[in-house]
Parts: C-alpha cells; structure tokens; sequence
C-alpha cells in the first residue's frame, strides 16, 4: 500500500505529523520514508463505540502512566470521502496510533511493568468519581460506564450489565438468581467498608493484552477497556487467564499495598475475579459458568 492508497484520513493525519515523509505499507501497519511506524485501522460504523472507547483509554493512559500504552496520535470517524464527521453522522471509525514491536512478557518485564502499575497507572486519580465517560469493551462486550460516587454503586453497575446480557441469553437463569444474591449480599459487604480513590484501570490486564517493547525491553500494555475503579480489580484477570509471573503480583504490592480491610484482600479477588468469568460466560459460554457459579458459591459463604 503506497501514500496514495492510504486512506485519505489516516494520510492526512500522518502529513500532519510529519509533513516531509512519503507513507507506505498496509493497515495495520504503516510505515514512514523517516522509518517511523504507525499502526492503523479502519473500522465498519457498528463498531464506533469501540474505537472511541480504546482510544479515549489509552489517552487517559498516556497521560497517567507515559510510554506505558502505546500513544493515540488520532481518532475519529470519517466520511466516504476522507473527512471527519460527528460521531452522530454515522461513517468508518480510524485509530492512528504509535508502533510497538511486541513479544512475550519477561521476569524483568513483569517485575517493572507490577512497579509502573502501582507508582502511575494507579497513582492517576480521576477527579469525576468512579467509571468512566464514555462506553468501553471488556472483549466483545460493553460497558456502560457513566459516573459513580462511589466503587460499590461502579461495581455493581458493571456486573449489574453482564448479568441483563446474560440472561437475554436465556438459558442462564440459576447463575442469574445467585448473582442477584451476590449484588444484594457480596457486593455491599466487600465493597462499602473501602476507603479508597478511584484510579485509572486498563479492564483488562492479561497476558494477552501486556508484553515487553523488543527495541526498549520496557513493559508495554495495550486493548484496554479502562475505566476508574479499585486498583485491585485490576489484578484479577492476570492471575485466572495467561498467569503472570509472581513477580508482578509480589512487585506490585511493595509499592501498592493491599487496602484495608486486608483480610477480604483474597475474597474480594474473588469478587473481581468473577467479573470475567461471568464475561467469559457471556461470550463464549462453556465451562466458564460452572467456574462462576462456584466463585459465587465461595463468595456467598465468605460473606455470611
């Protein structure tokens, strides 16, 4: 793909970037005359939502946690000819980011991305409250987000929204009537007693979505579904899904410590843990419901 096949909003976003370069390539990955990279994709008008919601993630990560995510130059959507629209005209969503050569998470790695986690990512308070402006995707699946006063009321709102899309599913109605148990029951009893500030997340923090910069050796996580929450439930689906190494875990807590009360420090894992299987549930079904019905077993009993 030369300049000239480039689509015309992405090339005029490069030329603004570096007016003197020819562009080649094919999406996603295009590359400058000065031997820059960039990665871009253009996306069809149903996914809008989507674009919008990981570039405004890792915009507000580029300014909590620098180099961390790789870095936003433009976003938006565009018409058949080229020109940026309102979000509201309907068109093709285009993401204009940075390249990174990515590959597997080191021991080093982890160790200093656990380090950055807790020093900046988590350090970058929101000043709105907890959730997050607009909807963001946890894989394939929306959440709402909006603005919270508190995490118990942001919490519950999340998981309030995977379990409607579970039960239009219709065929999830026990994990449904136990998960309204927990709403009534886990949620408050774990979630009310912290005192805490509502820090930015990724959402979705596995080893699928985290890697080392093979020209820096630094950490690197990307595909976010941010939003500001409990630093922990950034935690849970890095110890259930691809594993990290403990050294992230043990790293993050010297800088991070658990929040009181300490000793609900493992059943709130649990809590946000359940998060994704019940996500997992939803979008692939299998054996991830049997996995959530018996975290919400466990969670019911630790909060009698």
């Amino acid at each position: 793909m030369k300049g000239s096949d480039i689509p015309d909003v992405l090339l005029k976003h490069l030329r603004k970037i570096e007016p003197d370069a020819e562009f080649s390539g094919s999406l996603p990955r295009i590359e400058s005359s000065s031997g820059k990279r960039y990665f871009a994709k253009i996306g069809r008008p149903s996914e809008t939502e989507q674009y919008i919601g990981e570039a405004e993630s890792l915009r507000a990560m580029d300014i909590g946690a620098p180099g961390l995510a790789p870095n936003v130059f433009a976003f938006g959507v565009s018409d058949n000819h080229g020109n940026d629209v309102d979000y509201s005209q309907g068109g093709h969503p285009y993401f204009l980011s940075e390249y990174k050569d990515i590959g597997s998470l080191t021991e080093k790695a982890a160790k200093a991305l656990g380090k950055r986690l807790a020093l900046d990512l988590h350090g970058f308070k929101s000043m709105e409250g907890f959730g997050f402006g607009v909807p963001t995707y946890c894989g394939a699946t929306r959440q709402e987000n909006g603005w919270f006063p508190s995490w118990e009321e942001c919490f519950d709102s999340l998981i309030g929204g995977l379990f409607e899309g579970l039960r239009r599913k219709g065929r999830y109605a026990e994990l449904c009537a136990k998960g309204e148990k927990v709403r009534e029951r886990v949620i408050p009893y774990l979630l009310r007693p912290l005192v805490i500030q509502p820090v930015l997340l990724h959402g979705d923090l596995w080893s699928g979505n985290a890697g080392v910069d093979r020209g820096t050796g630094e950490p690197v996580i990307f595909d976010p579904s941010s939003y500001y929450g409990h630093n922990e439930a950034d935690l849970a689906i890095a110890r259930i899904f691809g594993v990290f190494p403990r050294s992230f875990f043990t790293t993050y807590h010297l800088y991070m410590p658990k929040s009181d009360p300490v000793e609900q420090y493992d059943l709130r894992g649990d809590l946000y843990e359940l998060y994704h299987y019940l996500n997992h549930t939803l979008l692939f079904g299998g054996g991830y419901a049997g996995s959530a019905m018996s975290k919400m077993d466990s969670l019911l009993r630790g909060c009698e």
